[in-house]
Order: C-alpha cells, then sequence, then structure tokens
C-alpha cells in the first residue's frame, strides 16, 4: 500500500483498530497507524495533512 491507496488503507485500519474513535483521532495517531500496517510500503515522510485529512474522511464515510 501507498499513501495514494486510501481505501486500501481505510479497510486496514478498520480490522486493525475497530474500536478507534475516527472523529477524534490525531494525525499523529494515524500516522503512525498507516506506518505500521504490514502491507504499507510507502516513504512515511511523503505523507501530508491532505493525504491524512483525506484518509480520516474516508474511515469516517466508510464507518457511516
Amino acid at each position: 500500500m501507498h499513501w495514494d491507496d486510501t481505501m486500501d488503507i481505510v479497510f486496514a485500519l478498520d480490522e486493525a483498530h475497530p474500536d478507534a474513535d475516527v472523529q477524534l483521532l490525531r494525525f499523529t495517531d494515524l500516522h503512525r497507524w498507516i506506518v505500521e500496517l504490514a502491507d504499507f510500503d510507502d516513504d512515511p515522510e511523503k505523507s501530508s495533512e491532505g493525504v491524512l485529512e483525506a484518509i480520516q474522511m474516508a474511515w469516517l464515510a466508510e464507518r457511516d
């Protein structure tokens, strides 16, 4: 997975952290969780606030 694989990341995060309060999740924690995913294979430094926000919003939408 890479930073632009938003939905793959969302599905993996939801499986790894089913009880997470996504709406209140800090970007620092979200970033760490993504980088820690077993299938994540991208440069951790390539993320941005916009990328993390897009992942967070997609995760919220998936939960609804």
